[in-house]
């Protein structure tokens, strides 16, 4: 299932921009303090690195992504997600606009 709507969000209006513009995101809280950002990264193949968990659900697009360790890229399409295990890093390559939210844990 697509998360399509967030109601109760405290959004920050800043955008952070991450990669001279081939990422860029909002960070947003719920009413019961969880912190997440939505965005996009468009086409592009980038290295992000985390200190919390990360999932990361898409919304629209896709993605081919490989967490730090591996050799296999997977792929990640609207409707699906994937972890990121805290203080590590990931790969991602993006062919057309990937748009998702990032859930820390």
């Amino acid at each position: 299932m697509t998360t399509e709507h967030i109601p109760g969000v405290t959004l920050t209006t800043k955008a952070n921009v991450y990669f001279d513009g081939k990422c860029i995101s909002h960070s947003f809280t719920l009413a019961d303090g969880t912190k997440k950002s939505v965005g996009v990264v468009l086409p592009s193949q980038l290295t992000f690195g985390t200190a919390a968990a990360e999932i990361m659900e898409c919304v629209a697009g896709s993605c081919e992504y490989k967490l730090d360790g591996t050799d296999q890229w997977l792929t990640s399409t609207a409707g699906e997600s994937f972890q990121i295990p805290a203080n590590s890093k990931f790969d991602i390559r993006v062919a057309e606009a990937y748009h998702y939210i990032c859930h820390y844990a």
